[in-house]
């Protein structure tokens, strides 16, 4: 689950984390309020931002003509009129797509003059089986393209999780950045409230770009969170219900939220052949073999390793809900899953939806010969599949037909 900006700045906060004073507003009145009052407590600069969850917002365009999601205000008047311009309105940025996001609420926060834009994430390290933190002088710009250009400037740091992130760990970063004085001791401090917060919100990612060097109002410098993602883990919600309240549903797909009211998990894409698959992993091989015999997925949709007949009929429902889906390939490997419940749940979804389109249908595993007699016995026009190969060929072909 993605959270806000303004509401991923919330929890930095409750773990210690330095972010600049902000409100999020509604209306451009409550945002021309909370400006006047950041005014008047010294700021002499405030940022109103879209929120929405996709990055690239600054430089993204509203449909309206409008440029730009993101402005820096000397004055709340200002403010409001930016704010009128933004809310309501959708913002499309290189990370929405053609479609774009709708703005409903802003980030007005104080804008601090900024001296050196740093990089810093806490996510998990599949390959060592450890959180990592990544940080990076070269903050302001995406770590993907540091990556490819200027390796040399990403620190790594790697957590035991048994013993927790150390301060020499916190240490090391703080030198890897360029940090000295107090600001080492300022970044140790930080560095320590981001781990806790990944850790603590049961975080996929904890994303801050740009990490600001700036100056204080006394004059000295300190370190502040300017920007912040984070990326929940779903599967561990249940013991947040105060993040698990945090979900905006106008920023995820209607069909993604239908999906999830049926424990189903469900992505939609850009093609025409839809796949209903048990497991991540082979979900993922299904839309490349489509790929491969000159397809395009419609979606990702994993019914899980204990699905249930009413699961795959909602899970065809959700399918045919999109207008670009030309056939569906099911493609079933049954360890835990019996193949005669997912065969009688495809039997009753095709009867029910009237399904008219191709649908190829390949089984595997555990109860396959009930499964395919099932299928068989049913009177209807399925197409089977011998093995995924052979079922992504026909299915290709069909739509293709």
């Amino acid at each position: 689950m993605n959270i806000h900006e303004y509401q991923a700045k919330q929890l930095l906060e409750r773990h210690g984390v330095n972010v600049p004073r902000g409100e999020v507003c509604d209306t451009p009145e409550a945002a021309r309020d909370a400006a006047q009052r950041l005014f008047d407590s010294g700021e002499k600069l405030v940022v109103v931002k879209s929120q929405i969850h996709a990055g690239g917002r600054g430089k993204g365009t509203f449909k309206s003509g409008f440029q730009g999601g993101v402005k820096l205000c000397k004055t709340a008047t200002d403010v409001f009129e930016k704010a009128g311009h933004m809310l309501g309105q959708v913002l499309v940025t290189k990370q929405t797509g053609a479609d774009g996001r709708l703005v409903r609420k802003l980030l007005v926060a104080a804008a601090p003059e900024i001296k050196k834009e740093l990089y810093l994430a806490v996510l998990l390290d599949r390959g060592a089986g450890k959180p990592v933190i990544m940080a990076s002088t070269e903050g302001g710009v995406d770590i993907e393209e540091v990556a490819a250009k200027t390796p040399e400037k990403i620190v790594k740091e790697l957590v035991d999780p048994a013993v927790g992130f150390q301060a020499w760990q916190a240490r090391k970063i703080a030198a890897g950045l360029g940090l000295r004085g107090e600001l080492m001791s300022q970044a140790a401090k930080l560095l320590r409230g981001v781990y806790e917060t990944w850790w603590n919100c049961d975080a996929s990612l904890v994303e801050i770009n740009p990490l600001c060097v700036i100056e204080g109002k006394d004059g000295k410098p300190a370190l502040v969170a300017v920007d912040a993602k984070m990326g929940l883990d779903d599967n561990a919600l249940y013991r947040h219900p105060d993040i698990q309240a945090m979900r905006d549903l106008g920023e995820e797909a209607p069909l993604e939220i239908e999906a999830s009211k049926h424990a189903l998990n469900y992505i939609k894409l850009d093609g025409n052949i839809a796949c209903l698959v048990n497991g991540a992993g082979l979900a993922m091989a299904t839309m490349d073999i489509i790929k491969h015999f000159g397809g395009e997925p419609a979606n990702f949709l994993d019914v899980g390793g204990g699905a249930t007949r009413e699961q795959v009929t909602a899970a065809f429902r959700i399918i045919l809900d999109d207008p670009n889906v030309r056939g569906i390939l099911v493609n079933i490997f049954g360890g835990i899953m019996d193949c005669n419940v997912i065969a009688a749940g495809i039997v009753e979804a095709v009867r029910e939806t009237h399904l008219k389109l191709p649908l190829v249908v390949r089984l595997e595993g555990n109860n396959v010969a009930a499964g395919k007699k099932t299928l068989a016995e049913s009177g209807l026009t399925i197409i089977s599949g011998d093995s995924m190969a052979d079922a992504a060929r026909k299915v290709v072909r069909a739509v293709a037909a």
